[in-house]
Parts: C-alpha cells; structure tokens; sequence
C-alpha cells in the first residue's frame, strides 16, 4: 500500500510517498481501508521535531490523526463492525477510565503509531465508530482530532449554555472554527477575533455574531464593548491573549484553555481571577475519552453540522497540504484523498 512517511527529522519537506506493507488485524483489532484523512498542526509540528516523542529513534512512522473510510478487515473480538461498513476513527488511543484526564498509555495517531495518512491502517475497534450518514468521507475525515478536542471544551469542561456569550480567539485554525460552530449550534452568542476582516466574515457564516481585528490597538477594549461581558472564553492562542481574555470575562466566568500558539503568558496579572473581574475558573483540556467522541459524534448527527473544508490535495502531495496549512490563509480543514 501506499503511505505517507516520515524518516527525517526537519520539515514537511522530508516526507515521503512510499509503499510499506499492508496491515493484519490482530484480537480485537480493525484494519480500515482510509477514503480520506485531515491535516492538523500537530503533523507538521511532528515533521520539525516540535512534539512530545519527535525524536529520530521513533522514525520512520506514517503521520496523521484524523482518518474515514471502510472496514477492511476485522480481527477476532472485534465487536458488532462488519467489513465494507463506513467509519470514522478516534484518534485518542487508550484514553483509560478516568474520564477526567487520559491514562498512562494515552497517545495519538501519528506518533508513535502509524497514522491515518496512508491507504489502511490497523487500529483498535473501540475507537472505530460508524460515520454518520448525513457527512461524506472527506466532511467525515476532517472533523476527529478538532471536533473532538472543541466538544470537550465546550460540552465537557465548559458546561456551555444555551444563551451564554462565547469568545473564540483566532478564528480560522482548526479547533476554533470547530468551536465557533459548535457554539453556535448549542443556541451561544459567540464571538471571534482574527487579524484579517475577511476572517471574521467567514465566522459569521459559520455562526459567529461578530468579531474584532487584533490589529486594533484596543481590540479587547471592543471586544468587551461588542459582548458585555464573556461567559466563556476558548483560548487556542496563549500569550498575552489569555491576559486580555481575564479582562473581558464576566465575574464567574470560565476560560478553556486548549493550546498556546503564541507562547506562554508573561505578564499573567493573577488579582484578575479573584478580584476584577473575579471568581473565575481555568481549565485545560485536550482531545477526549471515548465518551466525548461518541458524544461529538452524535451533536453533529442531531444537529446535522458540516465541517468547513478548506481545500483539499491527493496524498501524494501531502508536503504541499502542510506548506500551504502553514500559510494560514481562510478558514477550515485541509483534507488528503486516499487513492483507492
């Protein structure tokens, strides 16, 4: 079969489309014969040795997280999947049952396991679930690692409500358009910011009810303005967006804190979660247990959602899918079509 395949550590540049043998389902295993996959950082962070376990002695492995298609193959103990049958997969492997935080054995696909970005992949059944009908392969593909980590943080851990006013820092990575979505379909009022106008247009189709430019000098300022107050902030950025984010928040508030593109906060000033405004709660998260993504799987079926796709590229051309990920232009997912 053909892969995707990483043997250098230093950039998307070193990848390689080969041929490596195909895999057998062991007990309890699938094999699932991919029809799509999706980009995320977390690839391309992989490739420049920018992520936990990068290291020269875990290569060459076949990158990718996110993955649909049909069932294969199906080892013995493998459950209720039967072969042609169309699933998506969970890339959260052995999250444990703690549904709290992940076990020891937690990791992703795509490092140290072969991922998604090749033709079949072997995986275990339990974190295999049938698509939902109303997504194609390529909507299906797109949705796993962002859609997963976005219903974790609003559903999960931010308890988010049905009238309460949201702020999406960001708009147009992965996770963020997944939240603004979301958000919106759970009846929020929801905000974003970006530092292109066209940006924050898309998110208002998206569901979004308006956004600021952070290029402006008192954007926060605005931004408060604009909402009256935030219920929920979910923060993909770090930095001193998160400082800006205890700002603008209501006293009791909450802020999910999902990534840090921008670094760390340095200049945190603390009194904002006790004083002004005060009684705040912070919380961070990342992916999800099986429960969130039969959970996330069932929000997008009930309120027939689809994932914005950006563009897509045939597998062969995955490094040109990351150089043009990295260009940060528009809003939504990069999918990779698998050849039959």
């Amino acid at each position: 079969m053909k892969a995707i395949r990483l043997h250098e550590i230093e950039s998307p540049e070193k990848l390689v489309y080969e041929d490596v043998p195909e895999p057998e389902p062991g007990s309890g295993e699938v094999v699932v014969r991919l029809r799509a996959a999706a980009l995320n950082r977390r690839d391309v962070f992989v490739t420049r040795g920018m992520y936990p376990g990068a290291k020269p002695d875990a290569l060459p492995v076949t990158l990718g997280a996110d993955g649909a298609g049909e069932v294969a193959a199906r080892g013995d103990g493998a459950g209720d999947l039967s072969e042609g049958d169309e699933v998506v997969i969970n890339p959260a492997l052995y999250w444990g049952e703690d549904p709290r935080k992940p076990g020891k054995d937690y990791r992703i696909l795509g490092l140290p396991d072969d991922g998604t970005f090749a033709q079949f992949i072997k995986v275990p059944a339990d974190h295999v679930f049938p698509k939902p009908s109303h997504l194609s392969q390529e909507e299906a593909a797109a949705i796993p690692l962002a859609a997963l980590t976005a219903y974790r943080a609003l559903v999960t851990r931010g308890n988010l409500q049905e009238g309460e006013t949201v702020v999406v820092p960001g708009i147009g990575g992965g996770v963020a358009t997944f939240l603004v979505q979301m958000a919106a379909a759970i009846g929020a009022r929801v905000f974003v910011t970006s530092g292109s106008d066209e940006k924050i247009e898309r998110a208002k189709e998206l569901g979004a009810e308006g956004g600021v430019n952070y290029n402006a000098e008192k954007w926060s300022r605005e931004l408060r303005s604009m909402t009256g107050g935030v219920d929920l902030s979910a923060d993909t950025i770090g930095g001193e967006v998160f400082d800006a984010l205890l700002s603008i928040a209501k006293p009791g508030g909450r802020i999910i804190s999902i990534g840090a593109t921008a670094g760390p906060v340095e200049k945190l000033v603390l009194p904002k979660l006790f004083v002004r405004p005060g009684h705040l709660d912070v919380l961070g998260t990342a992916m999800g247990s099986g429960e969130d993504f039969e959970g996330m799987l069932r929000f997008y079926e009930e309120h027939e959602l689809h994932p914005a796709i950006k563009e897509t590229f045939p597998l062969e051309e995955a490094t040109a899918a990351m150089n043009f990920m990295e260009e940060g232009t528009g809003i939504g997912k990069i999918v990779l079509q698998i050849p039959a």
